[in-house]
């Protein structure tokens, strides 16, 4: 099941900038081993999907994973071979906005290699560089 909210205040938003780094989620709270964005970008909810499968594959129901992101933010897509104007086309797929410094994953109760190795994986899922961190 693909991440998207329940229900939203407005349908449609803005495309917005993504400018400096992230102040929230910016340190590992939950597990012992994190993978942090280098690059801000937008991620969908398929790739997270597809990132959290490769974890779990991996680990073979080892350990405990947390995703520290949520697709919250719908983008609109006009149709092919339309013309321009006629309004904002409608929501077709939903991202989380990811500024350098955001811890993405968690994981915990895993020996280090297997988490490396685990988060390796994942982060070829993901459209932007990526940094495997231990908690301090």
């Amino acid at each position: 099941m693909l991440l998207q909210p329940k229900r939203t205040k407005f349908r449609k938003h803005h495309r917005g900038r993504m400018k400096g780094v992230a102040s929230r989620a910016s340190s590992i709270s939950f597990g012992e081993y994190g993978l942090k964005s280098l690059e801000p970008s937008w991620v969908t909810s398929k790739q997270i999907e597809a990132a959290r499968v490769a974890l779990v594959r991996y680990l073979k129901r080892g350990g405990k994973i947390w995703i520290r992101i949520f697709p919250d933010k719908p983008v609109t897509y006009k149709p092919a071979e339309t013309r321009m104007g006629k309004g904002k086309g409608s929501p077709e797929e939903w991202v989380a906005v990811v500024k350098p410094g955001r811890i993405l994953f968690e994981v915990e109760g895993v020996p280090h290699d297997a988490a490396l190795e685990a988060m390796r994986l994942a982060a070829h899922k993901l459209p932007m560089r990526t940094k495997f961190v231990t908690k301090e």
